[in-house]
């Protein structure tokens, strides 16, 4: 768990000059880590805010920075912040309201009796101990007639809440019941929610032969609105004054629930957790090597897209990331 040292709020808004800062960049402490950077042939752009303020923007390849490109599994850490938005108004009482409580007319009557008493909580750590539908099982989950059934007709292949089973379809069942506890679909919870406090623009994404947007992966986002959703996070909650989601719910957000068997690192409520050079951070990652990296005692947060059709397995480009990430760091420390 982080220090509550860590969530030092500083409102200023954030704002970016590519010209200037990539005629900046060579020449400034940033050198070492884009030079770095510069060799990853996957990488798309690099953005690094600290004490509120952008410190270095980069696009190596790809789109400019403002627009909107796909986060991929970068989806989940915003469904998990919707869910804590749900929360904050009472649409949910607690992550550990089970599905018979919230959905019940969406479990299918051949799921496992033991699904109703699935929680929220097990959804939003992927602890639900149905068998994945991610990985090799991903093709198969998209291409069925009801994704919200499929997956809760999954074999229970382990004890809810004790230990990650890496499924975007527990994110997409989570997606589901938001969407019928709010009585507003997903897009519009993101929208109105996150997208019109943050000033960031979230498009329409992929849905379910039922209508239910894909909760999890697909959605879109620019590096600089992965900028303004992890520095939100980072400064407790808050935009430019406006309290977009409780303190409590990010404090509980950065708690180690569990952990993810690929990579070794945390898990909490959607946000992968570690250390680097002794700072702990919170990690949203996405296929491909699209991520959001708060660092909260440094006041920093990082953006990094990818080309989304590559892998970024945990021994591969999502390492090379993770030494980027371990380079900037402690270079952030001389601020």
């Amino acid at each position: 768990m982080f220090n509550r040292r860590s969530f030092l709020t500083s409102t200023a808004s954030l704002s970016i000059a590519p010209h200037l800062l990539w005629a900046q960049a060579a020449t400034t402490k940033w050198a070492p880590a884009l030079s770095l950077a510069r060799e990853y042939d996957q990488i798309h752009s690099l953005v690094v805010a600290q004490s509120g303020k952008i410190t270095l923007g980069e696009v190596f390849r790809g789109p400019a920075l403002d627009r909107p490109v796909n986060v991929k599994s970068v989806s989940k850490t915003v469904v998990a912040a919707l869910t804590g938005a749900a929360l904050d108004r009472g649409e949910i009482t607690g992550v550990d309201q089970t599905l018979g409580q919230v959905i019940p007319d969406l479990i299918p009557a051949t799921a496992d009796p033991r699904v109703q008493d699935i929680t929220l909580e097990h959804l939003i750590t992927m602890q639900a101990g149905l068998a994945r539908t991610s990985g090799a099982n991903y093709g198969d989950w998209v291409s069925s007639r009801n994704w919200v059934a499929y997956a809760l007709n999954r074999d229970m292949v382990g004890q809810p809440g004790k230990g990650m089973l890496y499924s975007t379809g527990s994110f997409h069942v989570l997606g589901a019941a938001l969407a019928k506890a709010s009585g507003q679909s997903l897009l519009t919870q993101a929208r109105r929610r996150l997208g019109d406090p943050l000033g960031i623009e979230i498009r329409a994404w992929s849905r379910d032969p039922q209508g239910y947007y894909l909760g999890g992966n697909e959605m879109s986002l620019s590096p600089m609105a992965m900028i303004r959703f992890g520095e939100m996070y980072r400064m407790d909650g808050q935009w430019d004054g406006q309290q977009v989601l409780s303190p409590a719910w990010v404090e509980q957000s950065f708690v180690r629930r569990t952990r993810s068997l690929f990579s070794g690192l945390g898990y909490g409520y959607g946000w992968f957790l570690g250390q680097s050079n002794g700072h702990d951070f919170a990690l949203a990652r996405g296929y491909g090597g699209q991520i959001i990296c708060v660092v909260p005692d440094l006041e920093m947060t990082i953006a990094i897209t990818s080309d989304p059709y590559r892998p970024a397995r945990s021994g591969g480009y999502f390492g090379a990331l993770m030494r980027l990430i371990n380079q900037i760091v402690p270079i952030a420390e001389m601020a």
